[in-house]
């Protein structure tokens, strides 16, 4: 769990206004992370519709066109809390596209395991880390980001999938756990790239006024807390983290 922070955000006027509105820094930190999580979401949609071709049964791939439409479900909502900011939620995007698409095509799944172990491993650490910055955001955003990165609906599917293959064939175990660390390494690159360009996004986690912020410790176990949960999710699969 992201650490507790009592007071983050207080409300001058109500649950759902903090001191931190009135921060222009603030405003376009909770923008430009609203806007990298409505991008991701919509090239979630694209990319799963697109490995639902790869799908071995009829059954399977109705199953991974539905967490495309999941995905895709989400965007309108996070699209409304960035009006509620006073921006514009394409131009929110805009920045966002090239380092989202560069991680997908550096992590391009070859065959339908991979597609899957993508899906589950790769969007997992992404939301893992939204969860962890959402502890620093007032509550109605806070609640809007935990909300978009569920989709615990999906994990039995994309489990009782790749650990059926591994049954069949335990070699298929030792490349995709080469596949998840891959998945880790270039989701770590693409994260701190964004991070060191969106000097907002930095300070957000540096904290406020009304908010406290991440130290270098606090800042290492959440890394710890990332990693663990990775691991979490590589052993449900059956695979070594």
């Amino acid at each position: 769990m992201a650490e507790s922070h009592e007071g983050a955000a207080t409300s001058t006027t109500g649950p759902d206004v903090p001191v931190a509105f009135e921060d222009p820094g603030y405003r376009e930190a909770v923008v430009d992370l609203l806007g990298v999580i409505a991008y991701a979401e919509i090239s979630a949609f694209e990319r799963l519709a697109e490995d639902a071709k790869l799908a071995p049964t009829l059954a399977d791939k109705v199953a991974l066109a539905a967490m495309a439409t999941a995905e895709f479900s989400k965007v309108a909502a996070i699209h409304d809390r960035v009006r509620t900011f006073g921006g514009d939620p394409f131009e929110a995007m805009t920045p966002f596209r090239l380092p989202v698409e560069q991680f997908h095509r550096h992590t391009a799944p070859a065959d339908w395991l991979e597609s899957l172990v993508k899906a589950y491993v790769g969007d997992g650490l992404a939301n893992d880390f939204y969860r962890e910055v959402a502890a620093y955001l007032d509550p109605g955003t806070r609640d809007l980001v935990v909300t978009s990165v569920e989709g615990g609906e999906h994990a039995a599917f994309v489990v009782d999938r790749v650990r059926a293959a591994i049954a069949a064939d335990p070699r298929v175990g030792g490349r995709l756990a080469l596949w998840g660390r891959r998945l880790m390494g270039e989701a770590l690159i693409q994260a701190q790239r964004v991070a060191a360009e969106r000097d907002a996004l930095s300070a957000l986690l540096a904290g406020g006024v009304d908010r406290p912020g991440l130290d270098l410790a606090a800042l290492g176990r959440m890394f710890t807390r990332l990693t663990e949960r990775h691991a979490e999710r590589m052993a449900l699969l059956g695979l070594d983290s």
